[in-house]
């Protein structure tokens, strides 16, 4: 909760003073009366501390606010009082600037995209990042060793902007013809008859791809230097003394003692990804969180900006709370500590 209130201070703090949101609105050709009334509108004419206090409000799951309030912003959630009332609600992120939609829908309709994408990265990350770290750390000191650990050096060296040029120009341009991969694209594409949106996951293999070599890069380093850990424990000589068959010891034994440092890392990048993966999002043109705050920012639309910086915070503080729910379930040594 701490965390969340410190993201709210900060995100209002920051986007103070960046344009007048009013000229943004009704853009040149706006009149006096009609600035003033938008102004009115978004608290812009109270003082700061008031218009932090009722930004917060609105944020807020927990309320105050009158009944005018409720039916003019459609506040969705549950609400007891006369004329001022306490509520539990949905937070209201207040609306667009350019759309006039309000910024919630947006976020939850791009939300769908970068699931999508998050989930495909991380599995793709997940899956060969542990058997190669597996691999690495049975076979150390040999050439699959070495290959492992150098190219998870040269994918966290990578910056993923860079990566997602380099593979977006190989496999949608110069191997287009026999990838059949696009440049560009998102989980749907529209059909040029009927017009109607079909679900499209060929347009998911480049950014996903893309997006799970850092990840990917990272959970192998951590998963060798975890297994090298775990490999020299004196329960596994033991296990090797009692007779026990290699991939036995390996996988049910060591593996599953050696998955919290990687656990860390597959949770923190997953909710890297999920947050918005912009720059990936925008080269790709895959509709999510991080390309529609890119056009936001472009378009200066702050409303929405803002808002994807919450949800933002708001998914690492869920991911992180699973995360530590999920090691109590992988190491049952954290049980009795």
């Amino acid at each position: 909760m701490l965390v969340l209130l410190g993201v709210v201070v900060l995100v209002f703090i920051m986007f103070q003073g960046f344009g007048d949101p009013a000229r943004m609105i009704v853009g040149q050709t706006g009149d006096k009366k009609t600035m003033d009334n938008i102004r009115s509108d978004l608290y812009l004419d109270q003082p700061k501390w008031k218009q932090f206090v009722l930004y917060v409000n609105d944020v807020s799951p927990l309320c105050f606010h009158s009944k005018a309030d409720i039916e003019k912003k459609q506040l969705k959630g549950l609400f007891i009082g006369s004329n001022t009332k306490f509520g539990i609600k949905v937070p209201y992120l207040r609306k667009s600037y350019q759309t006039k939609k309000e910024v919630g829908k947006v976020l939850m309709e791009a939300l769908p995209g970068t699931l999508i994408l998050a989930i495909a990265a991380m599995l793709f990350a997940t899956i060969i990042g542990i058997l190669l770290g597996v691999t690495a750390a049975v076979k150390k000191g040999t050439w699959m060793d070495t290959t492992a650990v150098f190219s998870s050096i040269a994918g966290i060296s990578a910056p993923s902007f860079f990566m997602a040029i380099i593979i977006s120009y190989l496999f949608g341009v110069v191997l287009h013809a026999y990838t059949g991969l696009n440049l560009t694209g998102s989980w749907f594409d529209i059909d040029e008859v009927t017009g109607e949106k079909y679900l499209s996951l060929k347009n998911l293999i480049l950014p996903a791809f893309t997006l799970g070599i850092r990840p990917l890069a990272i959970i192998t380093q951590l998963t060798r230097s975890s297994m090298l850990d775990v490999l020299n424990q004196d329960y596994i000589r033991t296990a090797y003394a009692k007779g026990l068959g290699k991939n036995a010891i390996i996988f049910k034994h060591a593996l599953r003692n050696a998955l919290n440092p990687v656990i860390t890392a597959i949770t923190g990048w997953f909710a890297e990804l999920l947050a918005g993966a912009f720059f990936v999002e925008y080269i790709f043109g895959w509709k999510g969180i991080g390309k529609i705050t890119v056009d936001a920012l472009e378009k200066l639309d702050y409303p929405v900006v803002m808002g994807s910086v919450l949800l933002s915070a708001c998914i690492f503080v869920v991911i992180n709370l699973f995360a530590d729910i999920l090691y109590r379930k992988v190491d049952p040594r954290i049980k009795s500590m």
